[in-house]
């Protein structure tokens, strides 16, 4: 797989897991790509850490709507508001996550492991921005899912135990890479889905993991 195609090929396949009206919050990166694939009939709550709720299309420069200074995403690139959302302020909006208002998040990864543990906001040693909403999300959001790539210039990025500082314990229900699609179960991970263009032991040798491979296993290609 061209290394240009990977993220919309992780993005195309999360937009799968969402179903018309859910309130979904997408993390920084990779899963704002997310709404580009949803089919037609399929609208979402978009909620935005940063106090929108029903969040729209990222505008670009010269649309009527765009205005990077005040209406950004979680990542200070240009947001809008989709037509009946709106803004709130940062308890209400935080209210709703921890209120279990949200019904799924998806979120990059620095590490992820076999118990559902999550590590993605800080490298000890390196100058990092802060955790922001992630820690709230986690416990908060209904289903977190982790879409990434699988490996990171070849190391993996998938472990038995994570071994960075964790965002959250046993939060992760599933991990969505350009590889395959792993569910996170009470006896590890679960390997239900490939892409492909993958072997089974490719992914297995990517993967600092034990994995379980589905009897059904599925392609994640329509």
């Amino acid at each position: 797989m061209e290394k240009s195609e990977i993220k919309g090929f992780i993005a195309k396949r999360c937009a799968k897991e969402l179903k018309n009206g859910d309130v979904v919050n997408l993390g920084i990166g990779l899963p704002t790509l997310i709404p580009n694939y949803l089919p037609k009939d399929v609208e979402l709550i978009i909620h935005a850490e940063l106090g929108i709720v029903s969040a729209g299309k990222s505008p670009k420069e010269g649309d009527d709507n765009y205005d990077p200074y005040h209406v950004v995403d979680a990542g200070g690139s240009p947001s809008s508001v989709a037509f009946g959302g709106g803004f709130i302020d940062s308890a209400s909006n935080f209210g709703l996550i921890r209120g279990g208002h949200v019904d799924a998040c998806f979120l990059g990864a620095l590490e992820v492991d076999a118990d559902g543990n999550l590590a993605n906001w800080i490298i000890p040693g390196k100058k990092m921005p802060g955790m922001g909403g992630a820690m709230d999300l986690c416990v908060g959001a209904r289903k977190c899912i982790v879409c990434m790539e699988h490996t990171a210039k070849g190391n993996p990025k998938i472990f038995e135990k994570c071994r960075l500082p964790l965002t959250a314990s046993h939060c992760v229900n599933k991990i969505i890479t350009e590889m395959c699609v792993l569910e996170v179960t009470e006896n590890g991970l679960v390997m239900t889905e490939i892409n492909p263009e993958f072997t089974v032991e490719q992914v297995k040798a990517a993967t600092a993991a034990p994995i379980t491979v589905a009897e059904n296993l599925k392609s994640m290609v329509d």
